[in-house]
């Protein structure tokens, strides 16, 4: 019989699985059938989960470094060494330094409550450096408060079928929230038609009704010629907007000055095309936008997507339990999260004994600086964990990650499942279990389903969850701490019990974990913000109004690139599967329009230098007006050893921060190409 279990990994549709496991080994991966949102299916890179399970460069025992750091040379030892030899280099650097010199970086490699969020505690406790978790969604959490105010709800997906005009706008949902699309597909079978806003063609663009292939980073500028339209034609929801929203005369005048020529003239659209969309959206009862956390990925993104995401509270598109926008459902679960994170000590200025000394003036480390954090600090960051990350790869400036990650002076401590290229680069290597070896609780970011899963196989070797690593490691250290040492089931229980919130009202954990996954409460019908927003006033926020700010080029730097994700893996965590990198075309490729080629003389096939202000990369080339001119593309996060230079594509990526968030700027780089001879 199958297993029900939960998929863990970074991705808005939080799928309910079914695993088949025979002697030990996963043999099948399909989606539940009987879950309302995962239909019976996964997708591509979720099928081949028994591949990754069982990889055979899988950590399975503790290990200590014995070569140069980023050779990936190890011997085996035993937990006991492993962990004595931590704590007390951890004790040292304490003593020594205080917790102002140990750093974590973690992020989604496994979404779990317990395993991705409880070992925060760990270093709270100890008043180690504070993460600013930048690296994928700040700026977009960030617009979306400015507007619409904390707690980021919007349109249940699963209402989505009843739209009559849907924008999918900077988002690929064909390959990164493919539990969308038959939502999408109900409503078109119903008369709606689908919209793509996307700077270059794929999967979805081809899926969409119309794709309008707009330049990178001009989304503010198109967002405000529409919303001109439709005060012009008297398109807007006036008694919407006077009883529930503020700023709206103050965006009405930055709207005004953008006709849709002169949109048509930055974005690269027909202004044509631009009234088509403003006309259609305002005329339909209701429309709907999918907005994605790309668009956010360049300098002006977090302005760009709160304009975007005014727009149906213009149409009153709110009121409708198919209409509004969408970037995350986050905010609907109130989980009482924060005693089981340690956010309680940051709060407190003294501690209690052992190494408990929580620090309210500690440093914090920005994911999207990691670069700087690791090589500039002044006095340096000298212990370092990682865990649910691969920061050698996905973070901006790699080449100046990897040269911090060298530092002879800094002990650095990976927990992983895989061989990645962080964890070639520890001094410790710790095996870190899967999601079908430990159990652990699921909010999600695209759907209102809460989930709970069980472990369904044994550890493989000696793998061990990361709350087993730090509850020893704090053993160690003398916290006597209750929060450090949970279950997976206490934690559970303590954030469902200690909410308050009426979407958890008899969500108990008994009747979770019975049931696997259960549905959110949300008021029927769901209109989150038909009466306003949950800003201070309760108005949906439309001042200040947002800046128009696209990336710029030199004639240094004469194109803009974008990284977007591949449609068989969109980090690290699947790169390594020799099936799933073949179906990308077996290395990454770099993708250029044909009049760029012609001028440069340049053909696919032919490999190129791309050269940033950050560092360069070798690519193999290939000519397709699948891109448009100006703008160069680069799908998915490739494993180094893919790569023709072994370098991924983040060594191109600088440390420059979006307009709000501080979160990274990987789209809309300025780079230039150099044939290689």
């Amino acid at each position: 019989m199958p297993h029900r279990v939960t998929c863990p990994l970074d991705c808005p549709d939080r799928c309910r699985l079914l695993v088949t496991v025979e002697e030990g080994r996963v043999v099948r991966v399909t989606g539940d059938p009987d879950h309302p949102t995962t239909r019976g299916f996964a997708c591509a890179k979720t099928n081949r989960w028994g591949e990754r399970q069982h990889h055979p460069d899988r950590p399975l025992y503790p290990m200590r470094r014995a070569g140069p750091k980023g050779a990936g040379r190890f011997e085996r030892v035993s937990w006991n060494e492993a962990l004595d030899a931590i704590a007390e280099r951890l004790k040292q650097v304490l003593d020594e330094h205080g917790g102002q010199a140990v750093a974590r970086y973690h992020y989604a490699g496994t979404t779990g409550l317990s395993e991705g969020r409880r070992p925060v505690a760990f270093f709270r406790a100890i008043g180690a450096c504070e993460l600013d978790e930048t690296i994928c969604a700040s700026a977009g959490g960030e617009a979306w408060e400015m507007a619409y105010g904390p707690h980021k709800t919007g349109t249940d997906p699963e209402n989505v079928g009843g739209a009559e005009f849907i924008v999918l706008w900077g988002t690929n949902p064909l390959s990164t929230n493919t539990h969308l699309v038959p939502f999408l597909k109900e409503a078109r079978r119903s008369g709606a038609e689908i919209w793509h806003v996307d700077p270059y063609e794929n999967r979805t663009a081809r899926f969409a009704d119309r794709h309008l292939k707009i330049r990178p980073g001009t989304d503010a500028a198109l967002a405000y010629a529409v919303a001109r339209v439709l005060f012009e034609e008297g398109l807007v929801d006036w008694g919407y907007l006077n009883e529930h929203a503020e700023g709206v005369e103050a965006f009405r005048a930055a709207a005004a000055a953008w006709t849709p020529e002169r949109a048509a003239e930055l974005t690269g659209l027909e202004p044509g095309a631009i009234v088509e969309l403003a006309r259609r959206f305002g005329r339909a009862r209701p429309g709907f936008v999918r907005v994605g956390y790309g668009m956010t990925r360049q300098p002006g993104g977090g302005d760009a997507l709160r304009a975007v995401i005014l727009l149906p509270a213009l149409t009153g598109a709110w009121k409708h339990p198919a209409g509004g926008a969408l970037l995350s459902t986050s905010g609907g679960f109130r989980l009482a999260s924060g005693r089981l994170e340690g956010e309680h000590w940051l709060r407190r200025a003294s501690g209690t004994a052992g190494y408990f000394r929580p620090d309210p003036g500690v440093r914090t480390v920005n994911q999207s600086e990691f670069a700087s954090a690791l090589t500039r600090w002044d006095p340096p960051i000298r212990m370092l964990f990682v865990f649910n990350a691969n920061p050698a790869v996905s973070t901006p400036d790699s080449a100046r990650v990897r040269a911090g990650l060298g530092r002879e002076d800094l002990f650095t401590v990976v927990l992983e499942n895989a061989l990645s290229e962080t964890a070639r680069y520890a001094d410790w290597l710790l095996p870190a279990t899967t999601f079908l070896e430990h159990p652990d609780l699921y909010t999600s970011y695209g759907t209102y389903w809460l989930h709970y899963s069980e472990a369904v196989m044994e550890p493989a070797g000696e793998a061990r969850p990361n709350t087993w690593v730090f509850a020893e490691l704090a053993r160690r250290l003398g916290l006597d701490l209750p929060e450090l040492y949970w279950s997976a089931e206490e934690a559970a229980r303590a954030a469902l019990d200690g909410a308050a919130h009426p979407h958890l009202a008899n969500v108990s954990f008994e009747r979770l974990r019975a049931a696997g996954s259960l549905k959110l409460n949300l008021p029927r019908p769901f209109t989150p913000h038909a009466q306003g927003a949950s800003t201070p006033s309760g108005k949906v926020r439309f001042d200040p109004p947002p800046r128009v700010a696209p990336p710029e080029t030199t004639d240094a730097f004469p194109y803009l690139l974008m990284t977007p994700p591949a449609h068989h893996f969109l980090g690290t965590i699947y790169a390594p599967l020799a099936r799933l990198r073949a179906a990308e075309g077996g290395e990454p490729e770099v993708w250029i329009h044909p009049d760029d080629a012609a001028r440069e003389g340049l053909v696919s096939g032919v490999y190129v230098w791309l050269e940033s202000e950050a560092g360069q990369v070798k690519r193999r080339l290939r000519v397709t007006d699948r891109v448009q001119p100006g703008v160069l593309v680069m799908e998915g996060t490739w494993p180094m050893g893919a790569a023709p230079d072994g370098e991924p594509a983040n060594t191109l990526t600088p440390e420059r921060l979006t307009d709000v968030g501080r979160q990274a700027v990987f789209h809309g780089i300025a780079v230039r190409l150099v044939r290689v001879s």
